[in-house]
């Protein structure tokens, strides 16, 4: 089975991700290949993040890599957290990223919203990138024990459940990560 990279430490990541691509790639994380270093994320959007973490393993792993960098924009807060979305409150706390949409949402009433994702994939040299979006609302109140991130005050467009609310498999076939994969496994197929 071909092996890929996957250049995140997120271990919820990682499991969509295997989940996503089973019995087709075995997907490595950075600690699976031994990566410890911390890759900055210096770039001002989500492609050249991932473009700079999938760098980061071809050129000192010498292994082909994707990484991806997602976050959550709202409509009503000029897109914010944007890339920023980890460490939106000042740390990486995801209750406290959250709880901050929410305070700086107190009374708006458009609540539109949108997970992105881009997927850097390095393979035989070249950079291919891979976008998903997911569309939705940000709810008054955080909802669901499952996901992670702002997936309990997330709302997709066509359902009446959080991402949080959902069990991953159920997350996976729509989420904007899930339609990054399966933009590049197509593209993994047909190349």
């Amino acid at each position: 089975m071909n092996k890929l990279v996957f250049a995140t430490n997120n271990q919820h990541k990682t499991e969509e991700i295997r989940l996503a691509l089973i019995g087709q790639y075995e997907v490595l994380n950075l600690k699976d290949i031994g990566c410890t270093e911390d890759i900055a994320e210096t770039a001002d959007s989500f492609a050249g993040n991932a473009t700079l973490k999938s760098t980061h393993v071809v050129e000192n792993y010498g292994l082909d890599c994707f990484a991806d960098d997602s976050g959550l924009e709202v409509a009503a807060l000029n897109n914010e957290p944007g890339i920023y979305s980890a460490r939106y409150a000042g740390g990486r706390d995801d209750l406290e990223n959250l709880n901050l949409v929410l305070k700086k949402l107190e009374g708006e009433v458009n609540r539109k919203a949108r997970f992105k994702t881009i997927i850097s994939l390095i393979r035989n040299g070249e950079n291919h990138l891979f976008e998903g979006v997911i569309n939705g609302v940000i709810r008054t109140e955080p909802s669901g024990e499952k996901g992670f991130g702002y997936d309990p005050i997330f709302q997709p467009d066509g359902y009446n459940i959080t991402f949080a609310e959902m069990d991953m498999k159920e997350k996976n076939l729509i989420s904007h990560r899930a339609i990054a994969v399966q933009k590049m496994i197509a593209f993994l197929k047909s190349h």
